[in-house]
């Protein structure tokens, strides 16, 4: 088997393993001319999980990266609970609570919580680790403690 055809290999399976997300919920075609959709994933926070995230990102079919651009947009669907944000990391970096790989070349799509707590909102932020036309593509999205168990009056 020769090396190009190990590779065509390899990208097919990985094209075929990102498609069958048990978290995708929404596939959007853009077009009869094109290997390009945009697929919609929801994620529950692991630690948080009366948040719901939904991210919609740009899957190039037979490609071997996708596009870096994305959005998400983030609800509480369920409660949330100091004991919730108890566990979370409270730096001004917060933490990775999702990762797919966009690409084999090491680019990926990050989801990382970070609490601001002057302002008891959890902020949700997706980015791209490639920089892709002279910038870092990303999207912001936020989720407000207020009424919630966990909301702390300052």
């Amino acid at each position: 088997m020769t090396v190009r055809w190990k590779i065509l290999c390899s990208a097919c399976l990985i094209t075929a393993l990102t498609a069958c997300s048990d978290n995708e919920v929404g596939d959007v075609s853009l077009g009869l001319f094109t290997t390009k959709d945009i697929k919609i994933d929801t994620l529950t926070d692991p630690i948080v999980t009366g948040v719901t995230c939904h991210i919609a990102s740009i899957e190039a079919n037979l490609s071997l990266a996708d596009p870096s651009d994305s959005s998400i947009s983030c609800r509480q669907t369920g409660p949330i609970t100091s004991a919730m944000l108890e566990q979370i990391d409270k730096g001004k970096s917060g933490e990775i609570v999702f990762k797919k790989s966009k690409s084999i070349f090491f680019k990926s799509m990050k989801i990382r919580r970070i609490f601001d707590p002057k302002n008891q909102t959890l902020m949700y932020v997706s980015y791209s680790t490639k920089e892709t036309s002279g910038s870092f593509k990303h999207s912001l999205s936020t989720v407000p403690l207020w009424k919630t168990q966990a909301y702390k009056a300052n």
